[in-house]
């Protein structure tokens, strides 16, 4: 069977793309069309693949009299900003409306079947009914459902919603969702247990440097920040697993005021990872503790971009352009390879018995 072909909008660095196209992942598919208003990452993505991308905004592409060539199936994430739980006051988001370009793109290309990618929020969203109701209209039928990047071998808790849409008068159903090829470690399950941040980044040595350096991978990556003495201490005061929380008890002369006055909250913020358990979500700013549980599990120092890379799953192998702070963006609104990669055999085994 010849490769599949694929279209990918808002394809970021690649990771959705890399899963489909890389045997690691799946391999059946190839892209043919690839679209991106971020700079760096359309450099990171025309680094990494055979097929160049575009940089261009999505509504550029269909008012600039491009070409949309014809495709099989269309990939892409619109942006999740806004739908996210960190950005819920934005309640008018003009980024909640990228759905719509989106697929008439969908519907322009000719693809049989399409995959969108948010959020969990975008399910329970007045956006999601908007979403079904159109896709109806052009005549798809319509999955959803939340994926745990752990259950498909990312060493990540990453929740993600994914939305299947495929032609029933041409197609049968997907096998939506996809079968699990992980499970977490208290089920009583015959599958491999979820991989761990020690599986995933055990093997690399500290950082030695704060800036990019001109050595192979993985220590291309492998870079770290210059943190102040007072940063070191806190870093020091927060045991294995630990959080801000243990800060507050075992250091509170140098805790922040705003931590001290706020005895309750979450707790992964300024917290250390543990080894023997996934990551936690991966976002845009993991090289900052106060962002969320990234600190190493054994080391006084947060997590570098390398270990931010391998956590999603990307192979060391993947080139990354940009500047540092591009670079952990990139990484961070990327979809893990490995769970695209589940998400493309379900599509290539309906495309496979429907052909």
């Amino acid at each position: 069977m010849e490769k599949i072909k694929i279209i990918d909008l808002f394809c970021g660095a690649g990771g959705k793309t890399l899963g489909f196209v890389d045997d690691r992942f799946c391999g059946n598919f190839e892209s043919i069309f690839a679209v991106d208003s971020d700079k760096s990452a359309i450099e990171t993505y025309n680094k990494n693949f055979k097929h160049k991308g575009i940089l261009a905004e999505i509504e550029e592409i269909l008012t600039s009299g491009v070409s949309i060539p014809q495709a099989d199936v269309v990939i892409g994430g619109p942006p999740c900003q806004g739908f996210s739980l960190l950005n819920r006051n934005r309640k008018e988001d003009l980024r909640r409306a990228l759905w719509q370009p989106y697929l008439e793109i969908v519907e322009a290309s000719g693809a049989l079947c399409f995959v969108m990618e948010n959020v969990p929020a975008l399910l329970k969203s007045i956006e999601f009914e908007n979403i079904t109701n159109q896709a109806q209209k052009i005549g798809f039928s319509i999955k959803s459902g939340v994926l745990t990047a752990a259950d498909y071998g990312v060493p990540q808790l990453r929740k993600r919603a994914f939305v299947i849409g495929w032609k029933a008068n041409k197609l049968m159903p997907p096998l939506f969702p996809p079968t699990p090829t992980h499970a977490a470690p208290e089920k009583n399950s015959t599958l491999p247990k979820w991989p761990t941040v020690k599986e995933a980044i055990g093997d690399l040595a500290p950082p030695v440097g704060t800036s990019i350096r001109d050595v192979p991978p993985p220590y291309d990556l492998q870079f770290g920040r210059n943190p102040t003495e007072l940063s070191l201490k806190r870093y020091k005061a927060v045991p294995p697993g630990g959080n801000r929380f243990d800060l507050q008890r075992n250091a509170p002369e140098i805790t922040p005021n705003c931590w001290l006055k706020k005895k309750s909250g979450g707790t992964d913020l300024f917290g250390r990872m543990w080894w023997d358990r996934p990551s936690p979500t991966i976002r845009t700013e993991f090289f900052k503790p106060e962002k969320g549980r990234y600190l190493h599990p054994a080391q006084d120092r947060p997590i570098t971009h390398r270990e931010g890379a391998r956590l999603m799953g990307f192979p060391d192998d993947f080139v990354f352009e940009g500047s540092k702070i591009e670079i952990a963006k990139q990484i961070g609104n990327a979809v893990p390879p490995r769970l695209a990669g589940a998400v493309a055999r379900c599509l290539f085994d309906m495309l496979k018995k429907s052909k």
